[in-house]
């Protein structure tokens, strides 16, 4: 049964209850309580049915209008009320604008009304408007009015498209309608907004808010009411259509031939789930929401019957629905704005151009020839892409042509996939020399993407519920294409040299593209999506008459994806033996390059937040160690002491330029391990000879810091005798400065003298820059030193909002470093301010001692690396020792405020969450 106002109150027995208090007697009772505690209370009480009849499965389209029609009984029966205030000879009119205009009133938004007056008469009426809207805010109401005359509404709607647009939605509600009719023809968009300047200024509105939101509806949190795909969508078609055809519903441009029947009721079911998503989230924040925010995904997700399931929880199915939904949306509104623009915006003739016997430009347009192409020539669904993209002066594909390609969709079959024409076309595509990004996105939009490779329709909206993925996997992936595609592109050179430099000497780019539409393309199937994607990608090479090697090759990156990012961030990269070992993996310069060029790619395209200066910094390192070892073969063992004679012999060469005394220089070096050496390089070595040897004995403790655009991060020296709680020391002073470490080396000279260096970020995870910071810094530091403070205590500090709702178990385990000169031990955490120092006082606490530690963050989830070894005789970590550190780390993480919520696990899928 659908829901009317009837089943939310009894507007009779409300009006004979307001009738026996006197309130309809024509004056005013001195006495207001009765009567305002009947109209809050009927509120009150409607409200509450309403949210029952929500969450017992009722329907929010029908919510919305109840809610408006209770509002409107009340808000008209207050206005009878206060009759007797309103000075004689007034004429006023009562109106809902906007969304309440519509006949929608979401369950916490305000109630827009305007009080229309005929002429400027606001000191006349002020008496009564302030009574009768202290009133209704007491009754419970959240009102946002104004007070306008006939011409303060033809001025404003004049040079405000919004204010023209809330009119247009405007309805009487009391006072007088004469003033009110004349109202709706002064300000008739038609009399102040011609047609093409209307839709032109409400597109381009829509185009400014879509790039607020990054021109995507899949971020994490995304808004239901004003993001791409979303309802301000659907009120933009209304908008344009009831000013240009004086349509009263959507419906009425079936028969005009905007919509077919089945595109309608696919924007009424769209409209109808984010009118259900708004409404859920107004009721569970208790306030006006339109942010589909972690808080609230996973009670939506039950209050929508959604259920966890093996590689799938409850909370992904329903932000899949939702993300499919919007997309759906968001491809109607491209279609019906491009019919628009064709009727409104272009000449009524437009020259044909003939481009084959499928396809004709007609003006800057690409269209089918006739209805039956795509039905004779199943292939030109294919095709049409590749003429765009050899076609650049066409602008898109007109309206007719993308209804009749989403018409024909279900002809890409088996059939369709195993045709040889079908299969060259979408290589072809793929090996074009531009438009290969764009021409994806555009196929992925309207359903062929996912059609054509199964396996990508499977991830099309499949999202990840956690703080590191903020698009949905076929979002991901084409964001990587991009990138890929951007390092190709001369004038955007500059930013990744190196990557620009590499991928002009490749000879099959379109393996690599490949590859990054492929490397995630099992996500969400539980199990190992690297290995599983090698398979899928394999497969689609053999079919698409890629040679046996070329196949492989692409299949080996997809299965191979993350493999690079893990050894920069995970690993000591300045061990000759990671090095030697991940080249082993790699194998030659052409798997090499083409790695690096997509583990870029992909990381920059997990989140505009992943990537940073240091991250680039590592995979170069890697890149380039790996290069001078395969160049060197292999198969040869590495010459270290020829290695740290070259590395000397370019940091003197620095230093003699700089006048430094090179006896000083070698008795400085005789102090140090040659594994010191090994682990920074040229440049690094004569920044700390240089500020080491110039430092005497009274200028110690020494601070020195340094800032390179291309090391990544702020580079702070420490030298000063050492003491076994320097560590805690150093990592409680850069927790009070509120500073992050991303990489700590830590050495000690045979004179007992600690040469540690860290590389730090600031909270906004960029590097200390200014100089006046960086000498406060040495300042601070230099000062803990001299007299040591601890961290922060961070015991009762609150996580962030979104890290409360994806808490980590902390995880530590151990494992013999490479060259098992060293215990490595991985902490895998929740992120959390002073976690470093945490870890710090347990290794002190258990009389250990730290060579190296790499951090890294992925969301919500720390992944930290620590090279230990024991305190006295610099030997792998004991079991004991282990045990005792591992208790120590997970007693001292413990103490960190506990996340509200938990996730449910995903038992099914071994491999680790976190992957880009």
């Amino acid at each position: 049964m659908s829901l009317s106002k009837t089943h939310i109150f009894n507007a009779k027995e409300f009006d004979q209850a307001l009738a026996r208090m006197g309130a309809d007697s024509g004056a005013l009772p001195q006495a207001r309580g009765a009567p305002l505690s009947l109209f809050r209370d009927t509120l009150k009480q409607g409200r509450a049915t309403l949210k029952d009849h929500y969450f017992q499965d009722g329907k929010a389209h029908e919510i919305i209008g109840v809610h408006a029609q209770l509002v409107d009984h009340l808000l008209q029966r207050a206005w009878q009320y206060h009759q007797p205030l309103l000075a004689g000879g007034m004429r006023v009119a009562l109106v809902a604008v906007g969304g309440y205009g519509r006949g929608e009133l979401y369950p916490a938004s305000d109630v827009d009304i305007m009080l229309l007056l005929e002429k400027n008469t606001q000191e006349r009426i002020r008496p009564f408007a302030a009574a009768w809207l202290n009133f209704l805010w007491d009754m419970g109401l959240e009102v946002g009015h104004s007070t306008r005359s006939l011409k303060d509404c033809v001025s404003e709607a004049k040079k405000d498209i919004t204010v023209a647009t809330n009119l247009m939605e405007a309805r009487l509600l009391a006072g007088d309608n004469e003033i009110f009719t004349a109202m709706q023809k002064k300000t008739s968009a038609a009399n102040l907004w011609p047609g093409k300047k209307f839709f032109t200024a409400k597109w381009h509105e829509q185009i400014a808010r879509h790039q607020h939101f990054d021109d995507t509806a899949y971020n994490l949190e995304p808004n239901v009411k004003e993001g791409p795909g979303g309802l301000r969508d659907i009120q933009m078609i209304a908008w344009v259509t009831q000013r240009q055809f004086d349509t009263a519903s959507l419906h009425d441009l079936v028969p005009l031939g905007f919509l077919s029947e089945t595109e309608y009721r696919t924007l009424v079911h769209g409209r109808n789930l984010l009118a259900h998503v708004r409404c859920g989230l107004h009721y569970l924040a208790a306030h006006r929401e339109d942010r589909l925010l972690f808080d609230y995904q996973r009670v939506l997700a039950k209050n929508m019957h959604y259920q966890d399931s093996d590689g799938s929880l409850a909370v992904e199915q329903f932000m899949k629905h939702y993300y499919r939904n919007v997309k759906e949306l968001a491809r109607l509104n491209e279609i019906l704005l491009q019919h628009f623009q064709e009727v409104i915006l272009a000449p009524t003739k437009s020259k044909v151009k003939i481009i084959n016997r499928r396809f004709q430009a007609r003006g800057d347009f690409l269209e089918a020839s006739n209805n039956k192409v795509f039905e004779r020539n199943p292939y030109a669904m294919l095709e049409i892409f590749l003429i765009l993209q050899q076609q650049p002066q066409l602008k898109g594909v007109r309206a007719q042509t993308i209804r009749l390609l989403r018409a024909n969709l279900h002809r890409i079959d088996a059939k369709f996939r195993q045709d040889s024409a079908c299969r060259s076309l979408f290589m072809e595509i793929l090996r074009q020399p531009r438009g290969i990004t764009h021409e994806l996105r555009r196929m992925n939009a309207h359903g062929v993407l996912g059609a054509y490779i199964p396996a990508f329709g499977r991830i099309v909206g499949q999202m990840q519920h956690d703080l590191f993925h903020v698009y949905t996997v076929d979002e991901h992936s084409l964001f990587v294409v991009r990138n890929l595609r951007r390092f190709t592109v001369a004038e955007f050179g500059a930013e990744f040299p190196l990557a620009s430099d590499i991928i002009t000497r490749l000879v099959k780019p379109e393996r690599l593209y490949l590859a990054g539409l492929f490397h995630d393309i099992a996500k969400g199937r539980g199990g190992d999506h690297s290995t599983l994607g090698e398979k899928e990608a394999q497969t689609f090479c053999k079919h698409h008459g890629l040679s046996d090697y070329d196949a492989h090759f692409v299949a080996w990156l997809v299965r191979n994806h993350l493999i690079m990012s893990s050894t920069a961030q995970r690993q000591d990269i300045h061990d000759p033996e990671v090095i030697l070992r991940f080249a082993q993996l790699v194998g030659d310069q052409t798997h090499l390059d083409n790695l690096y060029l997509l583990t870029v790619a992909d990381m920059r395209g997990t989140s505009p937040k992943v990537w940073n200066a240091w991250k680039d910094r590592l995979l170069t390192q890697l890149y380039n160690a790996t290069s001078r070892t395969l160049n060197h073969g292999f198969g040869q063992p590495i010459d270290l002491d020829a290695r740290i004679a070259d590395l000397k012999n370019d940091a003197l060469a620095i230093l003699h330029a700089k006048n430094i005394d090179r006896e000083r220089i070698q008795k400085h070096w005789a102090q140090l391990e040659p594994d010191y050496f090994l682990r920074h390089d040229a440049s690094t070595l004569a920044w700390h000879t240089q500020e080491i040897v110039a430092t005497t004995v009274a200028d110690l403790p020494l601070v020195a810091t340094r800032h390179l655009p291309e090391a990544g991060g702020t580079e702070v020296l420490v030298y000063t005798p050492d003491r076994d709680d320097l560590f805690v020391i150093l990592t409680g002073g850069f927790d009070r400065l509120n500073l992050s470490i991303m990489d700590a080396r830590i050495h000690t000279t045979s004179f007992g003298f600690a040469l540690d260096t860290f590389v730090l970020l600031d909270h906004t995870n960029n590097p200390v820059a200014d100089a006046p910071q960086l000498a406060d810094l040495r300042r601070q530091l230099r000062d803990q030193l001299l007299d040591p403070k601890p961290g922060r205590d961070h015991k009762s500090a609150r996580l962030s909002r979104a890290l409360q709702h994806f808490p980590i178990a902390t995880r530590v385990s151990f494992a013999p470093s490479p060259n098992r000169l060293s215990t490595v031990m991985e902490v895998v955490a929740q992120d959390r301010p002073g976690l470093l120092y945490q870890v710090a006082l347990a290794l002190q606490h258990c009389r250990l001692r730290l060579a190296t530690a790499k951090v890294a963050t992925y969301g919500e989830r720390a992944e930290d690396i620590f090279f230990i070894t024991a305190r006295d005789t610099l030997s792998l970590v004991s079991e004991t020792q282990q045990t005792c550190l591992n208790t120590e780390v997970h007693l001292r993480l413990a103490t960190a405020p506990a996340p509200a919520a938990t996730t449910p696990s995903n038992k099914n899928s071994p491999e680790p969450p976190v992957i880009f």
